[in-house]
């Protein structure tokens, strides 16, 4: 009696310690599956925002379509009927545009930049004025051109918008069109500017670029009705039908390009960034659905006598399978669901109110886009992932266990 008595207890005390180990491996399982799914959740949505960042910064500055000459750098812009353009469907608004490398000079700084001769149109088009650290926007002051130059360009020569005068003076070398390596004269034009405003678009602009009234460039190049492009400002819907139209009219004379286009290499990369990063979690998420077979062979060996009483009573492979395949799509689901809350939930208070600040940004938060079809995609793939780590595995302990 007392022998029978503690194999009873050892045996209880056995069941309760596998049962626990069940429990432990199952809560591991829900949360792997639950973390992984909320990452996915975030990291498409941080990536969204990135892409939405980046196509802000460059579409605002770059013209949504730009017409080059296909016979030389520049055009006379009387050959081209600029009100036909304007009146093209879906065009709100256009500027002539000369395009140069010149030299800047600041006390003993010299540096190289690209000058951009500009209509004043181009001010609203660019949104320069949400895009001004220092100063203010405006290429014209009583009637004299004055200049917008990109942040770090100042940087470079040292130079600052001084708050009592309201600009800094350069020091800009244009070269000449006629100019001649033989003749003694310098081949630049040497002329002062007043920059009254530093931008901030991205580095690539911020590095390099210098904005001029297109009257002032035409001067200072010698230009006369020459001209390198034409800028475009079209609604983001219209551009692939005014881009068909231009090009059915000008095709045989002229490059047209949208910015999409001119910036392909950065939003592929970004595009591919992006796959690159959920293929990695997808992949991690399938390592962590290992906790989930784990928990279903834990899961088979408790209930192995429960299994042999319902086989006495007539179970089958297929119905006893359909038990188990069934408690680890449940056991996944659970994570899944936490996940998606959790995801989900970061993502709308990142939206809100901001906690996770841009390094070197100011107080600009980080940008988080949440999209329905990107829940809608992890969803439904993370199932799929969970079905087929339920489906193997119980499959395989069915036919070993089941006679």
């Amino acid at each position: 009696m007392k022998i029978s008595f503690f194999i009873a207890r050892r045996y209880l005390r056995y069941t309760r310690k596998q049962r626990n180990l069940v429990s432990w491996i199952t809560r591991i399982s829900v949360t792997g599956i639950a973390a992984i799914t909320a990452a996915l959740v975030i990291i498409l949505s941080a990536f969204n925002g990135i892409e939405q960042m980046v196509a802000r910064l460059y579409s605002d500055y770059d013209p949504a379509i730009t017409m080059r000459s296909l016979q030389g750098k520049t055009f006379d812009s009387t050959t081209v009927d600029l009100k036909e353009l304007r009146a093209v469907p879906g065009v709100i608004s256009l500027s002539k545009a000369i395009e140069e490398t010149v030299i800047i000079k600041h006390g003993k700084k010299w540096v190289n930049a690209r000058m951009v001769g500009v209509d004043f149109s181009f001010v609203d088009a660019s949104r320069l004025r949400e895009h001004i650290v220092d100063g203010y926007p405006d290429l014209e002051e009583n009637g004299e051109p004055t200049a917008v130059i990109g942040a770090s360009l100042l940087d470079k020569v040292d130079g600052y918008i001084s708050e009592l005068d309201g600009y800094e003076e350069l020091m800009l070398y244009t070269p000449l069109r006629d100019a001649s390596v033989t003749r003694l004269k310098s081949p630049f034009r040497v002329s002062p500017l007043k920059v009254v405003g530093r931008m901030n678009y991205n580095k690539d602009i911020n590095l390099t670029d210098l904005l001029v009234p297109v009257y002032f460039a035409e001067v200072q190049l010698n230009y006369g009705k020459d001209i390198t492009a034409i800028y475009l400002h079209v609604g983001k819907k219209d551009i692939p039908q005014v881009k068909a139209t231009l090009e059915n009219r000008f095709g045989n004379r002229f490059q047209v390009k949208t910015a999409a286009e001119k910036n392909e290499l950065i939003f592929k990369t970004s595009e591919s960034e992006k796959k690159i990063v959920v293929l990695i979690l997808l992949f991690i998420f399938v390592l962590a659905a290992f906790n989930l077979v784990a928990s279903l062979n834990m899961l088979f060996i408790e209930k192995k006598e429960n299994m042999e009483t319902m086989e006495r009573f007539g179970a089958t492979r297929q119905f006893v399978f359909r038990i188990f395949f069934f408690e680890g799509i449940l056991i996944a689901l659970k994570g899944i669901v936490i996940g998606l809350v959790l995801g989900v939930g970061v993502c709308l208070l990142q939206m809100h109110y901001g906690l996770l600040k841009m390094p070197n940004a100011g107080d600009e938060a980080f940008p988080v886009i949440l999209q329905i079809k990107d829940v809608l995609f992890i969803l439904v793939t993370v199932i799929l992932l969970s079905m087929l780590s339920a489906y193997f595995p119980v499959r395989y302990l069915v036919r070993k266990t089941i006679t």
